[in-house]
Formats: C-alpha cells, sequence, structure tokens
C-alpha cells in the first residue's frame, strides 16, 4: 500500500493528477451504476416501480448528504495529521469518526425502517408506487450502515493520500451491484425472485461484502491507520474531535443544502415554460452531470492534498497545488464541454425522440451554460484548497450568494422581458459571479489563518 505521506513530496502535478483520478473515475462508475439499475427496474418492472426507487434514492442521497461535511471535516483533521507526520492523532480522529458514524447510521436506519411509509407519503408518492417505495427503501435503510461505513474508510484512506484502494473496492461494489439485480429481481438460477426488494438487496449485498473485503485488505496491508487491540480505546468518542468535526462538517454539509434548494428554485422557473422546455432541461442535465464530475473530483482531491501539505507546514506546495488544480479543472472539464458544442444534437438525442422540439431547445440552452461549467469547476477548486485550511463559512456564504441572491432573483427579474434565456442566463452569471468572488478569497489569504491547530483533535 502506498505510503501515507505521498501527497507531502514529489511532483505536485503528478501526485495530484493520480489522486484525483481515481475519484473522477468512482464517480463515473457510480453514475453508471444507477443508470443501470434503473433501467432493470423501469423496463422489466414497470414506471411505478421506477417511481418507487427514484422517490427512495432521493431519500437516501439526502441521508448520505447529511453526513458529507462531516465525513469531509474528518478527512481533512485525518490529512491534516498525516501531513504533520503524527499517526497518533490520524488513528485518533479515525477512532471517534468511526464510532460516531457507526451510532448515527445504526440511528438512521431503525428510525428509516420505522418512519419508511410516512416518508414516501409526505413526498406525495402516488398510490401505485407508494408500496413499491416501501419495500424498496426499508431495504435500503438495513443497508445505510454498511453504506456509511463505506463512504467514511474511503473518505478515511483518501485523507490519508491513497485514492486508489477506496476505487478498486468501488469497483467491486459496482460490479456486484449491477450482476446482483437482474438475479435478484428476476430469482435467475439458485436466485429468489424478490422483484423491487432485489434491486435493493443487491445494493445491500455489495454495499456489506465491498466494505468487509476493503476493511480486510487495509488490515492485512498493515495500514497506519488501521487501529490494533491496543487501539482499541480510541473508538471511545473524543467530544473534542466530534465538536470539531461538527463545527467544520456543517458549513460544508449546507453547501450541499444550498445547491439542491437552488436547483428546486431554478426548476419551478424552468417549468413555467412547458413540457418541451422541461424536458430539454432534464436531457442536457443528463450531460451537466458527466460535464461537472471532474470539477467535483478534483474538489476532493486538491482538498486532501492541500490538508496534508498545511499540516506539513508547506504552503508553498500548497499554492502549487491550487494553481495546477484550476489548470487540471479546466482542462479535464473543457475538453467535455469543447466535445459538446460539437455534437451537441447527437448527444442530446441520446435522451429524447428524434422528433422532439425539445432537442432544439437543449441545444439552445447548452449553448448559454454549458461554458459556464468550467468557471464554476474554478470555485470549486479553490473552495478545496480553503477548506483544507479550515475555512469552512466562507465557501459556503459565496456559494449561497451566487445561486440563491443572485442566479434566483436575476431570473425572476428578468424572465418576463427575456423568457426561458434569462433562466439559462442566470446559470452561467452566476457561475461567473461565484468564481470571482472565490478567486477573490483565496488571494485575500484570510483563509490562511485558519491553521491546522485549529482544527486539530483534543489530547
Amino acid at each position: 500500500m502506498r505510503g501515507p505521506t505521498e501527497l507531502t513530496s514529489g511532483s505536485i502535478p503528478r501526485r495530484l493528477f493520480t489522486f484525483a483520478l481515481p475519484i473522477l473515475l468512482g464517480n463515473v462508475l457510480q453514475s453508471i451504476n444507477g443508470s443501470v439499475n434503473a433501467i432493470w427496474v423501469g423496463n422489466f418492472l414497470g414506471t411505478a416501480a421506477l417511481t418507487a426507487t427514484n422517490n427512495s434514492n432521493i431519500v437516501m442521497f439526502l441521508l448520505l448528504g447529511a453526513v458529507f461535511g462531516v465525513t469531509m471535516a474528518s478527512t481533512i483533521l485525518i490529512a491534516q495529521s498525516v501531513g504533520a507526520r503524527k499517526p497518533d492523532a490520524a488513528r485518533r480522529v479515525v477512532g471517534t469518526s468511526a464510532s460516531f458514524f457507526f451510532a448515527l447510521s445504526l440511528a438512521f436506519s431503525a428510525l428509516g425502517l420505522w418512519l419508511s411509509p410516512a416518508i414516501l407519503a409526505w413526498m406525495g408518492t402516488p398510490a401505485d408506487a407508494l408500496p413499491l417505495g416501501v419495500t424498496y427503501m426499508r431495504v435500503m435503510f438495513l443497508a445505510l450502515p454498511a453504506s456509511y461505513a463505506f463512504f467514511f474508510v474511503n473518505a478515511a484512506l483518501r485523507g490519508a493520500g491513497d485514492s486508489r484502494t477506496p476505487f478498486a473496492f468501488l469497483v467491486l461494489s459496482v460490479f456486484l451491484d449491477i450482476l446482483l439485480n437482474p438475479l435478484l429481481i428476476f430469482g435467475l438460477g439458485p436466485f429468489p425472485e424478490m422483484g423491487i426488494a432485489g434491486s435493493a438487496t443487491a445494493t445491500l449485498v455489495a454495499q456489506c461484502v465491498s466494505v468487509a473485503a476493503l476493511v480486510h485488505y487495509i488490515y492485512r496491508k498493515r495500514n497506519p491507520l488501521t487501529l490494533r487491540r491496543a487501539d482499541l480505546h480510541l473508538l471511545r468518542i473524543d467530544w473534542g474531535i466530534v465538536r470539531t468535526i461538527v463545527a467544520k462538517g456543517i458549513p460544508m454539509g449546507l453547501q450541499m443544502i444550498v445547491l439542491s434548494s437552488s436547483m428546486v428554485i431554478f426548476m419551478r422557473f424552468v417549468n413555467r415554460f412547458g413540457s418541451d422546455t422541461a424536458a430539454a432541461f432534464a436531457a442536457a442535465q443528463q450531460l451537466w452531470n458527466y460535464v461537472q464530475m471532474p470539477a467535483l473530483a478534483l474538489g476532493a482531491a486538491v482538498s486532501s492534498m492541500a490538508a496534508q501539505n498545511i499540516g506539513a507546514g508547506l504552503w508553498a506546495r500548497v499554492r502549487e497545488t491550487a494553481r495546477f488544480g484550476v489548470l487540471y479543472n479546466f482542462l479535464l472539464t473543457g475538453v467535455p464541454v469543447i466535445l459538446l458544442y460539437l455534437a451537441s444534437r447527437p448527444a442530446i438525442g441520446v435522451f429524447l425522440p428524434a422528433d422532439s422540439p425539445a432537442i432544439g431547445i437543449a441545444v439552445h440552452l447548452n449553448l448559454i451554460v454549458l461554458w459556464s461549467f468550467p468557471l464554476f469547476g474554478v470555485s470549486m477548486v479553490l473552495s478545496g484548497v480553503v477548506r483544507a485550511a479550515g475555512a469552512v463559512v466562507a465557501p459556503l456564504l459565496i456559494l449561497a450568494f451566487a445561486l440563491l441572491v443572485v442566479r434566483a432573483p436575476l431570473a425572476w427579474l428578468t424572465v418576463d422581458r427575456w423568457g426561458a434565456d434569462a433562466v439559462w442566463w442566470s446559470f452561467t452569471i452566476s457561475a461567473i459571479v461565484a468564481m470571482l468572488l472565490t478567486v477573490g478569497y483565496y488571494l485575500a489569504g484570510n483563509w490562511r489563518s485558519a491553521r491546522p491547530n485549529r482544527i486539530s483533535p483534543s489530547r
């Protein structure tokens, strides 16, 4: 297994690229996994089943998003400790975080099993999809502790500078999930026919097997983060660490809420122009999901890399990490944007009927919006750097200002005059504002005052 402090030495562009690439490929794999599972459910179990899984998966995504911030805070703490060559401090974070996430997952799982019918009813799930949704969601809640464990162990390894091992076991998880879906849905061979519950059970089995195999592997390789018998006392929750993780994690988690809320508001503007425009936006969004993946991967990668170097006091490497992160963002996000501009109509046509008027609308809105993704990627990368130093409030405020104060009011004020173009331009202009504010904050340097010892775990 690769050394735990590798991100503090060697070629920065090579380290950053090789560290970010598995994260990017993992994001792509997860999207493909969701698409394949949706194909099995939608085409063979019907629209009610697809609606049931979609509604349930929205809830599960929100629950994973709820711990995204605290997971990122744990990653940063681990990375700073590893960078400072304090393996005992890193293991203290691992021990407390593992117990904290396990307790949290058990609580969410128990509540979810009980409240699944009420949650789906509150969401307005159609009557024909409701019982299917309850069946599916309850199995997914059974899988939640394994999902949280897998999520946490992956984040801890990335904090220690290892993104390849998490990717390898993510491949295993996705492979098992895709393989088991048809076997358990239709009852092929020795497997029972479980219908919609089979799709959720495939995820449950894949997550359990993958996290067990991952934990076994890192113990067999004697990873420095593993807790041996003499370290079991570290599993007792250190509330000082928890307070730090929660205090730093909540603002990062709120960013996910801001993103979700802004998209809900955005959809309200889109829907007023009718089903063709809504369908065009939905098709374009399928492409955008892949376009924005490099920026998301780079944001996570630079956060871990910068945190290790901050812990080691190597601020020159932090600056270089930010610089190459921005350059890679323009390259890795810019290339798919250019390709989509060159082949926008065929790409959109994958998701819409050939004679649909929505294709022309989607091509037009892509002309206005696509070029903003590399700009928004700059915000993602630089926010990842400043978060690594513990400065988590400013990125949240910048994102909230750009998406809730600029985007939504701009669309509202201009939509009557400019029609749907006002909505598309509000998306692009908000990305420009977010980039300018993030660059300004990064260059101002105030974030550097959030030194590692302010977020390091208490002894």
